[in-house]
């Protein structure tokens, strides 16, 4: 059973976007047809919360042909392609997504996905995962394991195990160094830059970009920026991250005095209430500002969309906002995530190394579950490092190995 908008062209659209996105993704085709004759997840069941685009499809293919019975959600309102959740759902899956849902409805789709009875869930954000542990419908469920996937819901989870209410053991994925250089860094750089131009199609070159934030997404929005010619202004709480973001020759300030000069605004932080009334208030007419956090929490939208003089959508995921000084502010995708609700997301050659992991967490939390604690814990090791040993393959790139003589000296005092 599944709930998309569907038609034959929908889904063929969907088939020819998947096909491109496994085309581009050797990492994780490879890591998928290598246990493909043992059907590790035979017979199990997996619950996943993510954005529905062709590289998810990617993942959610191989898991059911790795065996599983595959069910999943939409990790956000507005950033499933509805393309991809028909053809999905043409190949057996069990899709509850489509784009453009209310919250309402987007709750609805997740309370599906449990309702199948996964066994282990894969999840962006970790709204599944606070369903599962909190909603008094689903506290007898029988999860052996969890993945999480984002450093917003990596904050989520670790409330919970902070508060003692942890019910099972939950990877995070997002914490895996292939998962988070790469992912956050090189796939939200160039995400973000592609979502700003289809929303905006200004000129980078020359404007200020106030880039909130300097974790590893931040790094990669304001490398990429910086790339495009834009001016690019840091914003900080870490005094070791403002640190960096200073050395690697960006200017760094508090928002108050950021948001006077900004053109362009790309909150990075997964904190809530960065960009404030106070601070739209003091913005150039003519500001743009979007987020790609997971959460639309970061830019006070509420105040933008609800309480501006006029609001009207002036092209496919901009709306200007007429505020009641007069100035005209400008907000990409409601402030929710910009790279995925104005663009694709991630190139597939990046969500294969992030999706790698998921399904060797995921098959690593069935071979283990009885011995693992109901704690959160890191990618292990071994996955993480052969995640970057398919990574290299894929790509041709070969490396050095040790000389006996060199183990024989790194092993000498």
């Amino acid at each position: 059973m599944s709930k998309v908008k569907s038609s034959p062209k929908l889904i063929k659209e969907g088939k020819l976007s998947y096909e491109w996105a496994r085309s581009h993704m050797q990492i994780l085709d490879n890591t998928i047809n290598r246990f493909k004759k043992s059907k590790p997840l035979k017979g199990i069941t997996l619950g996943f919360c993510l954005h529905i685009t062709k590289e998810t499809s990617v993942l959610l293919i191989g898991a059911k042909e790795l065996g599983a019975n595959v069910a999943c959600c939409g990790g956000n309102p507005l950033t499933t392609q509805d393309n991809i959740a028909a053809f999905l759902a043409s190949q057996g899956i069990h899709v509850y997504a489509w784009n453009g849902q209310s919250v309402k409805d987007y709750d609805w789709c997740i309370d599906q996905v449990l309702k199948h009875k996964p066994t282990i869930l894969t999840d962006d954000g970790a709204d599944m995962n606070i369903k599962a542990h909190f909603d008094k419908r689903f506290k007898n469920m029988n999860i052996l394991g969890a993945t999480e996937e984002t450093t917003a819901g990596v904050t989520r989870i670790r409330a919970v195990e902070n508060q003692g209410k942890l019910r099972y053991p939950v990877i995070l994925v997002n914490e895996a160094y292939t998962k988070h250089m790469f992912d956050n860094r090189y796939g939200t750089g160039q995400s973000t830059i592609d979502g700003y131009l289809r929303a905006m199609n200004l000129l980078m070159a020359s404007k200020r970009v106030v880039v909130v934030g300097y974790g590893w997404v931040g790094r990669g929005v304001a490398s990429r920026c910086h790339g495009m010619g834009s001016k690019v202004i840091v914003t900080e709480i870490d005094p070791i991250k403002a640190l960096e973001a200073h050395m690697d020759g960006f200017e760094v300030m508090p928002m108050a005095q950021a948001a006077k000069l900004g053109d362009i605004f790309i909150t990075c932080t997964g904190m809530t209430s960065v960009i404030r009334k106070e601070h739209i208030l003091k913005m150039k007419d003519g500001a743009i500002m979007g987020n790609v956090g997971h959460f639309d929490v970061e830019i006070d939208s509420e105040f933008l969309l609800k309480k501006s003089k006029s609001v009207k959508e002036v092209r496919p995921s901009l709306d200007e906002c007429v505020l009641k000084n007069g100035k005209k502010v400008y907000l990409i995708g409601q402030g929710r995530l910009a790279n995925l609700v104005a663009a694709e997301g991630h190139p597939p050659e990046v969500m294969a190394q992030s999706f790698s992991n998921q399904i060797l967490s995921v098959m690593y939390i069935l071979k283990n579950h009885k011995k693992m604690e109901k704690k959160i814990i890191n990618v292990p090791q071994e996955i993480d490092t052969q995640v970057a040993v398919d990574a290299l393959k894929a790509m041709d790139v070969k490396i050095d190995k040790l000389t006996p003589e060199q183990v024989k000296y790194a092993n000498s005092w």
